[in-house]
Order: structure tokens, then sequence, then C-alpha cells
């Protein structure tokens, strides 16, 4: 067996005790860029999906700190409604009835609606605001001091 000056000994000869390789047990550069490629593509697919994960977490909990506050304080619903108002967030509905209660329920409510019909029978005032990329259905007691929210993604 005759080393070369590269360390090869030539496609017949193997070194003692070494596996035989063959040309037919490498994957062949299709196989391997393919590989690749698809490795790549989910490693990008989970950072995008854990990017969203993490920004919807941060949505809510930045909405949830501030409703949370905002009821801390008792404002009243004129307090509120201006204030939403002057940083954009439109009073979309003040339903007065059970049926118009329900109605808006039904339309922006989404996966939330029992809890929001639950929390409004509660209390006699029911305010709905548009903030942003959420709805924020307020809960007012008789005097029209804030008490209760929910809020759900628009």
């Amino acid at each position: 067996m005759r080393n070369t000056p590269s360390g090869f000994m030539g496609p017949e000869h193997t070194r003692v005790g070494e596996p035989e390789t063959t040309m037919a047990s490498v994957p062949g550069r299709p196989v391997v860029i393919a590989g690749s490629v698809l490795l790549a593509s989910l490693a990008l697919y989970l950072a995008l999906w854990l990017g969203a994960w993490a920004f919807d977490v941060r949505r809510y909990s930045t909405h949830d700190t501030r409703l949370r506050r905002l009821v801390q304080q008792q404002p009243s619903v004129d307090r509120v409604t201006r204030g939403l108002e002057d940083e954009g967030s439109r009073l979309v509905a003040a339903p007065t009835t059970d049926d118009e209660l329900r109605r808006v329920v039904a339309e922006r409510g989404k996966d939330r609606a029992a809890l929001i019909l639950e929390k409004a029978g509660r209390y006699p005032r029911t305010r709905v605001h548009v903030a942003g990329d959420m709805v924020y259905f307020l809960f007012y007691d008789a005097q029209g001091v804030l008490r209760d929210y929910v809020y759900v993604s628009g």
C-alpha cells in the first residue's frame, strides 16, 4: 500500500480497520441542498412563529395592564370616554337595552361573548370602545364609575 503525498491511497485501497466508503453511500449534491433549504425554512418558520407569539403576549398584557390601572382609579364614564377618544379610541356602542347589548356582543365579542354578557349583567352601564386592534367592553356601576372590563382582539 503506497501513500501519495496528499494521503490519498487510491480508490482500491483502504486502511486496515476503516470502513470502506463508496460513492453510493455519500449523499448527492441535490439531496444536501434540499436538506439545507428544508432546515433553513423550518428555522425561519419557527423564528417568525415565536416572534408573532411574543408580540401577541405583549399586546394583550399591555391592554390588560392599561385597563386594570384604569379600573383602580375608579374614573367616571365621562372621564374614560373623553380620555379614550382623545387618544383615538372611539366609542362604538353604548347599549341601553339587553337586545342592543346582545347585538353588540354578537358583532364584536367573539369567543368572549359569554363572559361579556355575564359581566354586563352585574352592572347597569356598558360602553364599547375600539382601541387600535382591540375592542374594550367597559362596565360601569349605577353612579357611572368604571368597575370592570373585558377586551377582545378586534
